[in-house]
């Protein structure tokens, strides 16, 4: 998808379509205004005849004339200009690319943006069209002999602009095509199957998307590499497959070296049958989804690199299977961690845990200033939040207040929870340091609080995404989230 700013009167502005907003009641928006007054009452009789209203998301195309420069005009509600917030904004620019969608139309000029949109900037609403438009292009065809879903026409969305404003504009559109392509990239990534994701397939990922910018470079370790750091808890996951293991490790550099990176860590279990502690059957396709975290991290890169930020990131992804076999880890097995730490796994089906454990420990060797892991780790988050908010823990008021402060500010929310220390007394174990799992009881606190002894003294967050990473029944498929969430994170300079 093609983003660019169009100077000038919306009257004058050559396009095949220029998309108008109206609202359910009061005075027509200033654009819509002007071509109403230019064409005679057009919008104002398909108003007043009931062919379109201002309910939001309501749409209707129609043939202006010749007395305006665009070929066609479409018609957005907007619902009312004072409940217009950026939620509402959102869904007006999502009705009007699946309006577009189904013509043979492939480019556009949008107004909308133009008019007030509670808690947006026109650069905010810039961004906002452009990672709206660019996450709306994704459709997956990989494993589609003939794809049901073809890919819609429109390929360029204009944006108009006065002179004063148009940078403010360009800049948002630069970095809501980066956030949207990063979620795509996520989003594929995702919604492949395990026999094709495999964590060979996501070293695979890694590396095309280094080889978009000279300021990223990938580093794989082998299991045999983990195995000399001593990653136990990583390589007990993947004892019972033959899929081998990988952990990878991308640098991405664009500030001096003096300044620490912030750090991320995905979880990336590219099939999660639970081992020896089976999962049941119902839904378990689903486990694909597990590597969610990993997907995410991948997509963050691709967004960082994209907008060329001047920071230095680290990611860091432990990828495997989680399979059953005569070499699985069985519960009750202890294994010692990269930390030294020992763990009696209980139940082999908390396992992202035990390949995050080591992750951690490993990524404190970059001296990160923050660390955020993020992981399709517990149910239990799902049953307190649901799909709508992701799962915050963390050890650092600061850190927690800005990634919640970011993911409202980018419409992805999350929710803290607590980490206090009266949960980590469910985690203890009479046959080695710490369990893998605390009992049915809080069991999104529990997890968080044993990613925390693998932290050491570093500022760090856990975003549990087990609720958000992915949609389940008729809309089945990846969401591309908490992507939106941490590069406004990174956006803003809290990092």
């Amino acid at each position: 998808m093609r983003f660019d700013v169009k100077t000038g009167a919306a009257t004058k502005l050559k396009t095949v379509c220029l998309i108008l907003p109206i609202y359910s009641s009061g005075p027509l928006p200033a654009a819509t205004r002007a071509v109403d007054a230019a064409t005679g009452g057009l919008v104002t009789d398909l108003i007043d005849c009931g062919d379109i209203s201002g309910k939001v998301g309501s749409t209707l195309l129609v043939r202006p004339g010749k007395s305006v420069a665009s070929e066609r005009i479409l018609l957005v509600g907007c619902g009312e200009k004072a409940g217009f917030d950026r939620k509402q904004y959102r869904k007006v620019m999502r009705a009007a690319f699946t309006a577009l969608s189904k013509t043979k139309h492939k480019s556009a000029i949008s107004c909308i943006h133009l008019e007030a949109v509670k808690g947006a900037d026109v650069s905010r609403r810039a961004r906002i069209a452009a990672e709206v438009w660019q996450h709306a292009t994704y459709r997956y065809t990989t494993t589609k002999a003939s794809a049901a879903e073809t890919a819609p026409k429109i390929k360029s969305l204009g944006l108009a602009a006065t002179a004063g404003k148009a940078a403010d504009v360009r800049k948002g559109l630069k970095q809501g095509r980066a956030i949207g392509a990063g979620m795509n990239v996520s989003r594929e990534l995702g919604n492949l199957p395990a026999n094709i994701c495999t964590p060979s397939h996501l070293v695979s990922a890694a590396r095309g998307i280094a080889k978009s910018s000279p300021d990223l470079r990938v580093e794989i370790l082998s299991e045999a590499n983990m195995e000399k750091l001593g990653m136990g808890a990583l390589l007990s996951v993947t004892a019972g497959t033959q899929e081998p293991a990988k952990l990878i490790v991308m640098q991405y550099s664009g500030a001096a070296k003096s300044k620490a990176p912030v750090a991320l860590v995905g979880k990336g279990v590219t099939f999660d049958s639970g081992g020896i502690s089976l999962k049941p059957g119902a839904a378990m396709d689903e486990m694909k989804f597990d590597m969610c975290g990993a997907a995410t991290v991948l997509g963050c890169m691709h967004a960082i690199a994209s907008l060329g930020l001047k920071i230095n990131v680290v990611g860091v992804i432990p990828a495997c299977e989680n399979l059953p076999s005569s070499n699985a880890t069985k519960p009750g097995d202890v294994v010692t961690s990269m930390s030294g730490k020992t763990i009696e796994v209980l139940n082999t089906d908390a396992e992202g845990r035990l390949i995050l454990s080591d992750a951690l420990t490993y990524v404190q060797k970059f001296k990160p200033r923050v660390i955020i892991d993020m992981a399709t780790l517990t149910g239990a988050c799902i049953v307190a939040l649901g799909k709508h908010r992701s799962g915050l823990l963390s050890n650092s008021d600061k850190l927690a207040n800005a990634l919640l402060k970011a993911g409202d500010h980018a419409d992805d929310p999350a929710w803290r929870l607590p980490l206090d220390a009266e949960y980590r007394e469910l985690l203890k174990s009479n046959f080695a340091d710490l369990a893998n799992i605390g009992g049915r009881e809080a069991g999104t606190i529990t997890a968080a609080c044993f990613l925390s002894e693998f932290v050491g003294d570093c500022d760090w967050a856990h975003l549990d995404i087990a609720g958000t990473a992915w949609w389940s029944g008729s809309r089945k498929g990846s969401t591309g989230r908490p992507i939106p969430l941490l590069m406004e994170y990174l956006l803003t300079g809290s990092a």
